[in-house]
Order: structure tokens, then sequence, then C-alpha cells
């Protein structure tokens, strides 16, 4: 069904029938059902810390109570990456994006700093995270707002001696500011 064809369809509809379907349909699928309760009650605040704590634990995995081990860090970006695109699709202010994209790279250092990581696969998927949160911060016109930010995740690639530390330096080379 095409959209001029669904307008067509709903423009047919009387109020109530309309209201049905939609009352069905939030019933039905669990991804209207997330939209619209961030829309009525949009918290983008515990949003934003509850995903943080979800970064965290995949650098920082908590100890479970009464287990005797610890569980390793996972460091999966793909995490990170999966809550970035929901906050999106949810239509969250720019500025939480940009602040967990950040956030999800300065853990990612924070983690590096205390453990050797012999993957240059880590280094290589924070280098993406980076591009593309400096891709999002300028495309939404609020990268003096996180200027400050972005330079520090440049000043800690280069403290840590990252292999690929000029990448993320050629990156802010390009901007003309």
């Amino acid at each position: 069904m095409s959209k001029r064809d669904l307008k067509k369809y709903l423009g047919e509809l009387t109020k109530e029938q309309l209201e049905e379907q939609l009352i069905e349909l939030y019933e039905k699928f669990a991804p209207v059902k997330v939209y619209y309760d961030f829309v009525f009650n949009p918290k983008e605040d515990k949003l934003l810390q509850d995903a943080k704590v979800k970064i965290s634990h995949e650098y920082f995995p908590i100890k479970k109570p009464g287990a005797k081990w610890r569980p390793k860090a996972k460091m999966r970006r793909s995490v990170a990456q999966k809550l970035i695109k929901h906050f999106m699709m949810l239509g969250v202010d720019s500025y939480v994006v940009a602040d967990i994209m950040l956030y999800n790279i300065e853990i990612a250092q924070t983690f590096s700093s205390q453990n050797f990581i012999k993957q240059e696969l880590f280094y290589k998927s924070i280098f993406n995270s980076f591009e593309q949160a400096v891709n999002f911060i300028i495309s939404n016109g609020i990268f003096n707002d996180f200027k400050l930010r972005i330079n520090g995740i440049l000043e800690e690639t280069m403290q840590q001696k990252w292999k690929n530390k000029y990448d993320f330096e050629t990156i802010l080379d390009k901007i003309d500011l």
C-alpha cells in the first residue's frame, strides 16, 4: 500500500474507527507503544541515564550478588549504536543524542586507559563512533556546545597513544570553524 492509498483510506474512516485502529496498533505492536509512551511522556533524562548505564556495563560490568566471579567486559559498540538509533527513531532532542554518542566514546576511552586492548578493531570502532558523532553534531548545528568534549576525546587519544590518533585529529582538521 502506498502512502497516498493509506491517506485515502484513513480519510474515509470516522474518528471512532481511527481511534479504534490506533488503540489496536498500540496494544498489538511494541514499537508503537514505545513511540506513543515517549510522545506523551518524554522522559529524556531517564532515557539518557538508562542508556548510559547500559553502555557503561559493556565496559564495566557489575558483579551480581552471590556470584564468585566478575563478568568480563564485552565492549560491544553495537549496544550504543542500537540505543542511538532508537533515540533518533523516537525523535529525542539532538543534544541528548549527541551526549550519548560522546559518552559512548568517553567510557570506551576510560576503559582503555585502565586496560590494555590489543584488538585493533576496538580502536577503529571508536574512531567510527567519533566520526559519526562529530558529523551528527555539526549537521545539527550544536558543535560549539560540544566542542570541549570533542577536543577532550581527541586529547585522550593522543595521551593514550592510540595507533589511529591522527585519524581523530584529521576529522577535526576538516572542520572549518
